[in-house]
């Protein structure tokens, strides 16, 4: 708890004030943008600022981090914490990064990949998470798109491989030593985007996206959402310990030691941002967390995201919650609705930490409503 509130607090200014100094610049203003923290382990924190430079004032992204601290940050210590400041691009576990944000170092990528770029690109990066990963969109100049995943080094290879395997995800140009994978954009819009237009999704199409997952990327199994709950729990109790009890029962009630539905490959992320929608049919994006698993657990993804969209987006909450109930339907053709109700209040547990994760304004209080949100999967 000491580190999350010193990398969220006051201090933390203290010592990106230091970091930027020692670069030549000086920090005007900082707010934290993302945390992520694993209780007895880690926290890192993203924060935007604003950033004095000798040749103009410009945004900036930081990046903050306790726990094992690899080379490449800046080391700060309250005394009692070390901890890792770094800006970004350079992020340390990311050693690629600040080549996909360079225009003419990604198309020198897709280039060398064998694709014909015909002229200048323009990217815009799509999702960063601090020492984890990222995805960088390249636009090319007819259209054509291609997504640079970024991992770290030790990922990329298999990564690779895994899009090569998997039909149904978005083909792999190739991949780097330093943690770049090179993906085919795809066309179509994702089905958080054809939500958001009043469109839906053939619920055959979407189970026959997973059913196309191959057995070859179900190696390892992964835990389930329900066992996975009592972390979750934890994670709301330090960042909001009014609702620890709740939490808690949540994740009690969702807890099963023996597997519930037979093993398949499983998406492992399946929400409606990994699917895109073309002609009707669906298709998978990232595959990065596929793995053997339960059917249970993607059909409750996917539900228990929806859920939670509707309640942030309350002007289409009732369009999405009619494909939430169609998908339910057809989920429950197959699965237990019980288990899947279950399983699905396990997810929305897990999504009650976003709001602090991401830091948004009511955090407190939309973390309490997704904790009402999975008690009511429950009843």
């Amino acid at each position: 708890m000491a580190d999350l509130a010193l990398l969220t607090g006051a201090a933390a200014g203290d010592m990106l004030a230091t970091m930027v100094a020692g670069a030549g610049g000086e920090l005007l203003h900082w707010a934290a943008t993302q945390v992520d923290h694993q209780p007895g382990k880690r926290t890192t924190v993203s924060y935007s600022a604003t950033v004095k430079w000798p040749d103009g004032t410009r945004d900036e992204t930081l990046g903050a981090s306790t726990g094992h601290l690899p080379d490449g940050v800046v080391r700060i210590s309250d005394g009692t914490t070390d901890v890792g400041v770094w800006r970004f691009p350079f992020d340390p576990d990311l050693p690629g990064l600040p080549r996909a944000v360079d225009p003419a170092q990604a198309r020198i990528l897709i280039e060398a990949s064998g694709l014909d770029v015909g002229g200048d690109v323009s990217i815009h990066t799509r999702a960063y998470r601090p020492r984890r990963r990222a995805v960088v969109e390249v636009r090319l100049p007819d259209q054509r798109r291609v997504f640079i995943k970024v991992v770290r080094p030790k990922l990329a290879k298999e990564l690779h491989d895994r899009h090569r395997i998997a039909t149904t995800a978005p083909e792999s140009l190739g991949w780097t030593d330093d943690g770049l994978v090179l993906l085919a954009g795809l066309p179509g819009r994702t089905l958080r985007e054809e939500l958001l237009d009043y469109k839906g999704v053939d619920p055959r199409s979407v189970t026959e996206a997973l059913d196309a997952l191959p057995w070859e990327l179900a190696d390892k199994r992964k835990p389930t959402w329900g066992q996975k709950a009592v972390h979750y729990a934890e994670v709301v109790a330090v960042t909001a310990p009014h609702l620890s009890r709740r939490a808690r029962l949540i994740a009690a009630k969702v807890h099963h030691e023996s597997p519930e539905s037979p093993d398949v490959p499983v998406h492992g992320d399946f929400y409606e941002s990994q699917l895109i929608i073309h002609n009707g049919q669906a298709r998978l994006l990232d595959i990065d967390t596929a793995g053997r698993g339960e059917r249970l657990d993607d059909a409750a993804c996917l539900l228990g995201h929806l859920s939670v969209l509707a309640q942030i987006r309350a002007d289409h909450a009732a369009h999405i919650t009619d494909v939430q109930d169609e998908l339910a339907a057809h989920f429950s053709e197959q699965l237990d609705p019980q288990a899947l109700h279950r399983r699905t209040a396990a997810v929305v547990l897990s999504l009650a930490t976003g709001p602090h994760r991401v830091q948004e304004e009511n955090w407190l209080r939309n973390t309490e409503l997704r904790v009402e949100l999975a008690e009511r999967w429950l009843e």
